[in-house]
C-alpha cells in the first residue's frame, strides 16, 4: 500500500512541474508594461492601448521624443467604426516582429479621426496637397520638426494588388529620412503651420 502511494506521487509530481512551469512561462510571454495611451479618452486610443507599439498620444511628449531620438514619426489616424484600420491593427500593429521594427526606428503617434476632427482634416488636407493616398487609416510618416513627406492609407502585412506591403512602406520612409533629410524638410509639408517648406 504504501509503495502504491509513493509509485503514485512519483508519477504526480512530474505533472504537477510541469503545470507550474508551464504557467509562469506563458505568464512572462504577456507584456509587462502598456504604452502612452493607456490613459486615454478615446476609444480608439484605449483599443490600441495594449499594443506592442509604443503608441504615443499626439502631443508634445512624443514630438520631443521624435527629436530627441532622431527618428521619424509613424502616424496612423483612424476610428472605432474604421474596418481597415483593424485589419491593419491586426495585420500589422499586433504583430511582435513589425512592433519590434516600428519601435526601434520611430515614434508612433496615434490619433482617434472623430476625437480630433480638426487636427484630423489638417493631416487629411496635407496628404492631399502632398499627392497622397488618403483616407482612414491615415498613414503618414512625418519629420521630429512636423513635416509630412511620405504616407497613404491602409497598408496591407503582403503586397496586394498595386500596393506595398506595411514593411516595405515603413522601410522606404525610413531610408528616405535617412537619405534625403534636407531636401525633405525643404519641400513637405508641415502639419504643425500647415504650409509648405
Amino acid at each position: 500500500m504504501i509503495s502504491a502511494r509513493i509509485c503514485g506521487w512519483l508519477l504526480v509530481a512530474p505533472l504537477i512541474t510541469l503545470l507550474i512551469t508551464g504557467t509562469a512561462a506563458s505568464s512572462q510571454a504577456v507584456p509587462a508594461s502598456k504604452n502612452h495611451l493607456s490613459g486615454s479618452r478615446s476609444a480608439y486610443l484605449q483599443r490600441a492601448s495594449d499594443q506592442p507599439i509604443e503608441w504615443y498620444p499626439w502631443g508634445e511628449e512624443a514630438w520631443r521624443k521624435a527629436k530627441d531620438t532622431n527618428r521619424p514619426v509613424l502616424l496612423d489616424v483612424g476610428a472605432t467604426w474604421c474596418s481597415w484600420c483593424g485589419l491593419m491593427d491586426r495585420e500589422s500593429y499586433l504583430q511582435p516582429e513589425m512592433a519590434s521594427f516600428i519601435n526601434q526606428n520611430f515614434i508612433a503617434i496615434k490619433v482617434d479621426f472623430d476625437a480630433d476632427p480638426k487636427l484630423s482634416a489638417k493631416l487629411e488636407r496635407a496628404q492631399a496637397f502632398m499627392n497622397l493616398p488618403a483616407g482612414l487609416p491615415l498613414t503618414a510618416f512625418l519629420t521630429p520638426s512636423g513635416v509630412l513627406y511620405s504616407g497613404g492609407g491602409y497598408f496591407p502585412s503582403k503586397a496586394e494588388n498595386g500596393k506595398l506591403a506595411f514593411r516595405a512602406a515603413l522601410e522606404e520612409a525610413l531610408k528616405l529620412y535617412r537619405t534625403s533629410r534636407a531636401q525633405i524638410e525643404k519641400e513637405g509639408f508641415s502639419v504643425v503651420s500647415g504650409e509648405t517648406k
